[in-house]
């Protein structure tokens, strides 16, 4: 409430003012209000940058709309010209993994162009256990341990 008011009386508002917004209605459960911020930004004549458009996804995933979710990360990489980092990817996973979308989680996973990070598994791995998917689970499971075998929320999320 009081970030949106200062941000709404701020004289000048610059990308990483808009985005912090973004950010803060993605994390708090307010993504319909963040696509909707992003739709004044652009109005505005701003350019998406690479953390909007994590801000951007993360309010998919965070709201359950995973249709959006891929067709802004279409937008990010075919429109926009951004390059997709391990942060993309990781709030990507979240958006299936959330959504109960196990298979294309670990199917988007393997289709990166780099490594993917422990963290990412790890993301995968936690969805797989409140949608109780044992053979994606335990892929993910050995992947973490392949990247840091002492880690420790492997073998947490699988007991």
């Amino acid at each position: 409430q009081h970030a949106w008011q200062v941000f709404n009386n701020m004289p000048i508002r610059d990308v990483v003012s808009w985005n912090t917004m973004i950010v803060g209605f993605a994390q708090h459960g307010y993504g319909k209000e963040a696509l909707q911020l992003v739709e004044k930004m652009i109005w505005e004549g701003l350019r998406l940058d690479h953390i909007t458009f994590i801000g951007i996804l993360s309010a998919c995933s965070h709201t359950g709309l995973v249709s959006e979710g891929c067709h802004f990360f279409y937008l990010m990489t075919q429109v926009h010209g951004i390059t997709p980092v391990i942060e993309h990817y990781t709030c990507m996973v979240d958006l299936f993994g959330r959504a109960g979308h196990l298979e294309e989680g670990e199917c988007f996973v393997k289709k990166m162009p780099f490594e993917p990070s422990a963290m990412l598994w790890i993301a995968l791995l936690s969805a797989c256990r409140i949608h109780i998917c044992v053979d994606v689970a335990e892929h993910a499971a050995e992947c973490i341990l392949e990247l840091e075998s002492q880690n420790v929320a492997a073998f947490v999320l699988l007991s």
